[in-house]
């Protein structure tokens, strides 16, 4: 059972069963070139939101030792899901501008007309990571399922390769799985990590 907190704004509500912190490992595998990556990490990822209509999103992660090599630090990501909404003027932004005008307070009906005919809400994610990458994602949420791929990717000029991606979430018995695939390196998109956490706050 989802259960959804009673302060979650209506924007949030499909994505309310991603709120909170969730724990466990995962695997990487990924082949480019030569070079093959391929180890276990321990992964942490917390969703939450501050009110807004959007959830806030971190995640670091880390490659566990092996007998010959210490553990490792990973690229960490922090970043905003929400979901995919025509601009309008009662809207902030860009920057630090304000609303042009007043919005009504949104209800479950207005969040209703956004679903698409397969019953799927379409979202947006945008991600940065620490290593120079920043990425945009589109995607759809359907119940506890969620596909997303990149829309746009820029890197730093101090960034390696990174062309494109896409994810899978899901929510399988209480626990948060998911698989990232990528075109890195010089390679062509392939699977290259997934991971299964438990929810421990």
């Amino acid at each position: 059972m989802i259960e959804i907190p009673t302060d979650t704004p209506a924007d949030l509500v499909p994505l309310s069963w991603l709120l909170g912190v969730w724990e466990g490992t995962g695997v990487i595998n990924y082949a480019a070139g030569d070079a093959r990556f391929e180890g276990e990490f321990r992964h942490r990822v917390s969703f939450s939101h501050d009110g807004g209509p959007f959830l806030n999103y971190v995640a670091t992660a880390t490659l566990l030792a092996t007998p010959d090599k210490p553990e490792q630090l990973l690229v960490s990501e922090t970043g905003f899901w929400r979901l995919a909404r025509p601009a309008h003027d009662a809207a902030p932004g860009p920057g630090l501008l304000p609303a042009l005008g007043s919005e009504p307070q949104r209800t479950a009906d207005d969040v209703e007309e956004l679903r698409t005919s397969d019953g799927a809400f379409p979202i947006e994610v945008a991600l940065s990571h620490s290593d120079g990458v920043q990425e945009l994602y589109v995607g759809e949420i359907n119940g506890p399922r969620i596909q997303i791929g990149t829309d746009a990717v820029v890197r730093s000029a101090s960034a390696k390769h990174y062309g494109a991606a896409t994810r899978m979430y899901g929510l399988v018995g209480g626990r948060l799985f998911w698989v990232w695939d990528i075109a890195a390196l010089g390679g062509e998109m392939a699977s290259h990590a997934s991971a299964e956490l438990d929810k421990v706050a």
